[in-house]
């Protein structure tokens, strides 16, 4: 989807660097010193506006989470989001995802969320989908020994395809959910393309994916 430009919007990430990272490459295997408690590490590739990562947060202040999100003018939505709530255990970060290994040591994250992420339909862009072969190597690096990821979309092609992609990396696939909404998973925060999806009828899918 066409995202409006913000002009505007890097000068305002650059205003509240207690949210909004500047060089996180500096942070690598310290992550746990930028935030008032410790605890476990979870981020979220491709946070969009924010609503999915401020909700997770709100329902699990015991977690510190890192939204990663490379357009400007949507990850700024998330900066209004937590200026407005006020939440000390959520953090952004306005990179690429590809780089994650600059940023983050090895074990360092306890769970990645991938949420509706761009199915990249044709073939032969496969390899930019975000749970190809090569970005599970890289989520593979950062993750804890046995970390998980928790992936949605309403795009049947791209979970048929991450089910596969999954399977043949050698991940144990758990709560794979073909119709989220009608199924008895609880606790589901939605984002904002799962509700404007949902509402149009679009079945929503999920599944979780744990290393070994």
């Amino acid at each position: 989807m066409r995202q409006r430009n913000k002009p505007w919007a890097k000068e305002k990430l650059a205003e509240y660097p207690q949210y909004v990272i500047q060089s996180p490459e500096k942070h690598l295997g310290n992550w746990h010193e930028m935030f008032d408690k410790t605890g476990p590490l979870h981020i979220e590739i491709g946070t969009g506006k924010g609503r999915f990562i401020t909700g997770m947060a709100k329902a699990n202040p015991t977690i510190n989470y890192i939204g990663i999100e490379l357009q400007d003018s949507v990850i700024v939505t998330a900066l209004e989001k937590i200026i407005e709530e006020e939440l000390p255990n959520i953090k952004l970060m306005n990179v690429n995802a590809a780089d994650l290994q600059t940023y983050f040591a090895s074990g360092e994250v306890d769970r990645i969320y991938l949420n509706f992420s761009d199915p990249w339909p044709k073939a032969r862009h496969a390899k930019r989908r975000l749970t190809y072969k090569t970005f599970l190597k890289i989520y593979e690096n950062i993750l804890v020994d046995k970390g998980e990821i928790h992936f949605k979309t309403d795009n049947q092609g791209l979970f048929e395809f991450s089910l596969m992609s999954f399977s043949e990396y050698g991940l144990l696939l758990n709560d794979v959910s073909l119709d989220l909404h009608n199924s008895h998973f609880e606790g589901n925060i939605m984002t904002e393309y799962e509700e404007k999806f949902s509402r149009k009828g679009n079945r929503i899918y999920r599944c979780e994916a744990q290393y070994k």
